[in-house]
C-alpha cells in the first residue's frame, strides 16, 4: 500500500505531466493541425477513429470531457470516438486501469464522474484502494471492481493504450488523432476546447480520402 506522501508525489507528478501542451510546436503557421505522415492504421476498419487522449488527472481534459459528450451525440455515423487513457509515468498506470475497468463493468457513466471526483471534490483517487473505496459509492460490487481491475482483459487494452501514445507521440493532454492521418488539440486550435472539436470535424472528411 502506498503512503499518503507517496501519493502526493505521484499525483503532482501526473499533474505536472499533464498540463495543457501538445505538438503545437510541429504546426507551421496558422495551422491548426499536424498530419501524421506515415499515416497510422485503425483499429476499427471502415470506420474514421477519433483518437481522443486523455488523462484523468489533466484538468483540461475534465474541462472538455462535457462538450466531448455533446461532439460525440452529433458525430457521422461512419465516425466512432476512442478515448485513450495516458501514463506519462508509472504512478498513472492505476488510472488508465480504471478507465477499462469502468468500460468492462458497463459503467461508462462513470467516466465524467471521475473527472468530477478527482477535480470537483479533490478525492485522491490515485491508487486501487482509493478508487475502489470511491466506486463501492456509486453503486458497483468492490470485490467485482478488484477482479476487474486486475485482469488480463484490463492489462492489455492498458498496454494498447501505451502503444497508441507512443505511436502518436502524445507529448500532452488532450490531443485528438482524426483517422490516423491528423492530429490536433486545444493549444493547437488556438487555446480553444471548442475550437479543438471544429478542427476535428473538418479533418474527418480530409481523414476520408
Amino acid at each position: 500500500m502506498l503512503s499518503p506522501k507517496i501519493i502526493r508525489i505521484l499525483a503532482a507528478a501526473a499533474l505536472t505531466a499533464t498540463a495543457f501542451f501538445s505538438p503545437a510546436s510541429h504546426a507551421q503557421g496558422a495551422q491548426q493541425y499536424v498530419p501524421i505522415n506515415p499515416p497510422l492504421p485503425s483499429d476499427t476498419p471502415g470506420k474514421v477513429e477519433v483518437l481522443e487522449f486523455f488523462a484523468y488527472t489533466c484538468p483540461h481534459c475534465a474541462a472538455i470531457e462535457p462538450l466531448v459528450e455533446d461532439w460525440v451525440k452529433t458525430a457521422p455515423p461512419d465516425v466512432v470516438l476512442k478515448q485513450i487513457p495516458i501514463a506519462f509515468n508509472a504512478g498513472m498506470k492505476p488510472l488508465q486501469q480504471l478507465y477499462y475497468t469502468l468500460l468492462a463493468l458497463d459503467r461508462p457513466d462513470l467516466h465524467a464522474k471521475v473527472f468530477t471526483a478527482i477535480h470537483g471534490e479533490h478525492k485522491r483517487l490515485f491508487d486501487k484502494k482509493a478508487m475502489g473505496e470511491w466506486i463501492a459509492t456509486q453503486g458497483v460490487d468492490r470485490a467485482k471492481f478488484d477482479s476487474v481491475f486486475d485482469s488480463f482483459s484490463v492489462q492489455t487494452q492498458v498496454q494498447r493504450a501505451t502503444q497508441l501514445a507512443d505511436a502518436y507521440r502524445i507529448e500532452g493532454t488532450p490531443s485528438f488523432a482524426v483517422g490516423g492521418k491528423f492530429m490536433t488539440s486545444p493549444v493547437m486550435a488556438g487555446n480553444s476546447y471548442e475550437g479543438a472539436l471544429k478542427e476535428v470535424d473538418r479533418l474527418i472528411p480530409m481523414a476520408r480520402n
